[in-house]
């Protein structure tokens, strides 16, 4: 049978072993594992070929979906302390992420590291990275968390000692010259006359100043994983709320220069700050940035608060293709900005585009709107009435019904009162329908 458990924000596990990001945000994530009956062996859910779960590791992923943290410790520490054990690297994962969800850091850091150490090349190394993210947020350590953020640079190696050039050899045939004469010395001259009293010796300059102390290597990292650009994002997501002067800057490097995915995590991060620094980077991403991205950030912008997040959809809205343009309208929907919406349904040419927005105007409240459309439009009518259903307008309906010509309108609108089945719905329908 399937079951679930829950991993705090230690990025999908599941995921990053077949190659997926880290999420870019803390927060619940839910794994699925498949779980046999008991005795029975298991293969993992991810990568082919790798041993199934010994019967110890099986019954602690049990427990731990059940919650029982301190049961499934007592298991996976079993399974670490056993050099039979096939698989000690995935169980010292769990035991690091059992211990965290029981409080037990310290421990659970410790663990870490021993997997860090034993198994460098493990593929649960780098969600195990993901966890330690985790585990410096909680417990304040900034330093881990900027040195996963801005990893400094490998030192240059020293340059070669430059060899001294040869002495040029003569040319062949050619004499040694004479040695010189020596030229006799100039007589001496006369004495000078004393000099007037130096002035005062000005101060000596500064010593220049000694250069920066590289950084400490934080003793939770290991050099043997330097991370990559998913776990700067993370750890940047924990720094915004403590140091946002320092950690936009490089998000928005990031969601400009980076791969796209790893963009697009950057541009989510960005969209959980309410600092104007992070909004004005994932506008100007929404502007500027290529096709993908701009659909991303159009997607983020639409999470801000505040009234003049609206404009500024507008404002990509009327400098952008037709894909930007549909991820705006879901964006305003999604805000329930129906002003907006209206004015999309009013002026969009492209008649596709235009009814996603009649609709989603419905979708927003938007019934004076869809009604006054309605009056104005013709090709735009059948969106209206799904719009008047979604907005649950049963008197806009009535009044197309009532005065609708077009016998294929009337029975659309008919159509939606009938789905609606509210009594006033009911009453119009036995109404028109009694001779």
């Amino acid at each position: 049978m399937g079951w679930l458990f829950r991993i705090t924000p230690v990025a999908l596990a599941a995921v990053m072993l077949a190659g997926g990001p880290v999420p870019a945000a803390a927060g619940a994530v839910t794994l699925v594992l498949e779980s046999a009956t008991p005795g029975e062996s298991r293969t993992r859910g991810t990568g082919g070929g790798q041993p199934a779960d010994s019967e110890r590791l099986a019954r602690a992923k049990d427990l731990m979906s059940e919650e029982q943290w301190v049961a499934a410790m007592t298991l996976l520490r079993a399974a670490v302390a056993d050099p039979k054990e096939p698989v000690r690297d995935e169980a010292l994962f769990w035991l690091a992420h059992s211990q965290n969800q029981a409080g037990d850091l310290a421990e659970a850091v410790r663990s870490i590291r021993t997997l860090q150490a034993d198994y460098p090349s493990s593929r649960w190394a780098r969600p195990a990275y993901s966890l330690l993210i985790e585990l410096a947020q909680k417990l304040g350590r900034n330093d881990v968390l900027w040195w996963t953020a801005a990893p400094p640079a490998p030192a240059a190696p020293p340059a070669p000692a430059a060899r001294p050039a040869p002495a040029p050899r003569p040319a062949p045939g050619a004499r040694p010259a004479p040695p010189a004469r020596p030229v006799p010395a100039p007589p001496a001259p006369p004495a000078p006359t004393p000099a007037p009293a130096p002035a005062a010796v000005p101060p000596a300059p500064p010593a220049p100043p000694t250069p920066p102390v590289a950084p400490v290597l934080p003793s939770w990292i290991s050099e043997a994983m330097p991370p990559d650009a998913d776990l700067r994002v993370q750890a940047l997501g924990s720094l915004i709320h403590t140091d946002a002067q320092k950690a936009i800057p490089m998000l928005r490097s990031i969601a400009l220069e980076a791969d796209p995915g790893v963009a697009r995590r950057a541009l989510f991060v960005l969209a959980q700050s309410r600092n104007p620094e992070a909004r004005t980077t994932v506008l100007e991403v929404a502007r500027h940035g290529s096709d993908g991205l701009r659909i991303a950030a159009v997607r983020e912008l639409g999470r801000f608060g505040g009234p003049d997040i609206s404009g500024d959809l507008l404002q990509v809205y009327r400098t952008s293709n037709l894909p930007v343009r549909r991820q705006v309208v879901v964006s305003l929907g999604e805000r329930l900005d129906a002003a907006s919406l209206l004015k999309i349904a009013e002026s969009e040419v492209d008649s596709h585009l235009r009814d996603i927005a009649i609709v989603t105007l419905g979708r927003a409240g938007g019934r004076e709107g869809l009604r006054e459309l309605y009056g104005r439009t013709r090709e735009g009518r059948r969106a209206v009435i799904a719009g008047l259903f979604n907005a649950k307008d049963e008197e806009g309906l009535i009044r197309i019904a009532d005065r609708e010509k077009d016998p294929k309108l009337r029975a659309e609108a008919l159509s939606r009162l009938r789905l609606m089945d509210t009594p006033r719905a009911r009453a119009y329908l036995e109404k028109v329908s009694s001779p």
